[in-house]
């Protein structure tokens, strides 16, 4: 676990500019803060909208994400009033922390930048519990909040703007066209609001005062998910980094939360930690959010033996109450998610192999490259909701095979894509009325394993370009072993039936 966490390939250094940037980012806005004589509250909630917009804003392009922080006040501060109009209301707060678990999710239907206002304000009534705010706490709060995220946003779109020389990130996305409760937004939201009330009920039975940990946990089990078999696994990774935190909690924040200095270099160590191993560990990940809250527990004077195993439990309650509501209320069963991802998956293939044999004949407009990108960010979803199948406690061994077979044939398709768009992109790259035919069977093959015709142009024997038999063989190479993939596929998709005589 450790080695997938901070040995994983990390292609561009990506991860490592990430989390960098993340540290300057929040280090600059806490600075501010400080600078501004803010109180440690008021300095602990600028630094988190300082690391939510730096973590959670992943619009494609800069511009987007420019617009996207600039609405987080929007979204966040009307959040963070009503959240202290109703302190000494409880039951008219807790149903107002429902309302927003609710809304949050169901904000996610409208992509990344739904996604990210949903997680602010979310985040933002979190906040005011976390810190007992009351109206009279606000004009300091909400000058910490826009100074932080300046802050923040300088460091991201000035100082240190690497999107600006990277193409734009495929956002991979399931289509979701049904209405009413048919929709899976819809769904997660009925999910997250009744989960967040069971755990928040249990949650204040541990604790009248530290109850909102419970729902924060069942929040945080529902982002980026979508079928109960992910969040089962998220339910049971936070759970566990939670469990590591604490120790390291016990062992770093207990006797070190009195020190400054020790303090800083602890909660920037737990920012890298953070954003580093966000992509590849959600455990670790978790750790690192455990470790820094124990640290600003301590920073507020508030910091014992007794906080840290509370945590554990009520984690342990929201966790609980995610994994019952998925169980019980309008499932999104595995096997369906995971048959949809594979299916985009199938097409994209063949979308890049049109793609490759229209531009080697000598269309401008095919770009495969693009395919590509989108394909590899389909496997990478592919492979979050494979992930449940594949996890070393599933008992099912039989799925778990399937579910490998699968990754391995799929990634076996998606480097043969690759060389197609590399050939393709070749301009002394020669024709072959073989390249034709090689593309059609791969049409075939794809429609064998899909349940409507392939997408794009037709591609058949009639569309041969002019025989050239020089440079193309290694183009064949990939379309043969591309074939191989998607008829060996048949087998764990169990749609042999569907194969063409003689394939």
């Amino acid at each position: 676990m450790l080695k997938r966490a901070f040995a994983a390939q990390d292609p561009g250094r990506m991860r490592l500019r990430f989390a960098s940037r993340a540290v300057l980012g929040i280090g600059l806005a806490v600075a501010l803060c400080a600078a501004a004589g803010h109180t440690p509250a008021a300095a602990i909630l600028g630094g988190l909208a300082a690391l939510l917009a730096l973590f959670t804003v992943t619009d494609p392009t800069v511009r987007g994400q420019a617009c996207t922080t600039a609405l987080l006040p929007v979204a966040g501060l009307p959040v963070l009033t009503l959240a202290a109009l109703l302190h000494d209301v409880p039951v008219a707060r807790d149903l107002a922390f429902l309302a927003v678990v609710g809304a949050g999710v169901y904000a996610r239907r409208w992509g990344p930048r739904g996604h990210a206002l949903g997680v602010f304000a979310f985040m933002s009534y979190f906040s005011a519990q976390f810190l007992h705010t009351v109206p009279g706490h606000l004009p300091e709060l909400y000058a910490a909040v826009l100074l932080s995220l300046v802050a923040s946003s300088t460091v991201r779109f000035g100082v240190w703007c690497y999107e600006r020389r990277l193409p734009a990130p495929v956002v991979a996305a399931l289509p979701d066209d049904a209405e009413g409760l048919g929709r899976i937004t819809t769904r997660h939201a009925v999910q997250a609001t009744l989960g967040a009330g069971l755990a928040l009920a249990l949650g204040q039975v541990l604790s009248d005062q530290r109850w909102y940990w419970a729902v924060g946990a069942t929040w945080w089990v529902f982002v980026a998910t979508t079928s109960r078999g992910e969040i089962v696994v998220r339910g049971f990774r936070r759970f566990l980094g939670t469990v590591l935190g604490i120790v390291l909690g016990f062992a770093v924040a207990v006797p070190l939360h009195h020190e400054p200095v020790a303090v800083a270099v602890v909660v920037a160590l737990s920012v890298f930690g953070i954003f580093y191993t966000a992509a590849v560990s959600y455990t670790w990940m978790m750790l690192a959010v455990t470790a820094m809250a124990s640290m600003l527990y301590g920073v507020l004077g508030v910091l014992d033996a007794d906080l840290l195993v509370l945590r554990v439990t009520e984690t342990a309650v929201g966790a609980l109450g995610a994994v019952l509501a998925v169980l019980f209320v309008l499932p999104v069963t595995t096997h369906s998610v995971t048959e949809a991802w594979v299916e985009r998956a199938l097409r994209c293939v063949h979308a890049c192999t049109a793609d490759a044999a229209a531009r080697l004949a000598g269309s401008g407009d095919a770009d495969p490259a693009r395919r590509v990108a989108e394909l590899e960010a389909i496997l990478s979803r592919l492979r979050l909701s494979l992930s449940p199948l594949v996890h070393p406690l599933n008992p099912m061994r039989a799925r778990k095979r399937r579910a490998r077979q699968i990754l391995e044939l799929l990634d076996d398709c998606a480097r043969e894509v690759r060389g197609l768009a590399s050939v393709a992109s070749d301009p002394e790259a020669s024709h072959d009325v073989r390249l034709a035919a090689a593309c059609w069977r791969v049409e075939v093959a794809v429609e064998a394993l899909t349940d409507a015709p392939a997408a794009g142009r037709p591609l058949g024997p009639e569309n041969a370009p002019a025989a050239e038999p020089t440079g193309a063989e290694q183009m064949l190479a990939h379309l043969h072993a591309l074939e191989r993939a998607l008829l060996e596929l048949a087998v764990p998709l169990r749609r042999a039936d569907r194969l063409p005589a003689g394939a």
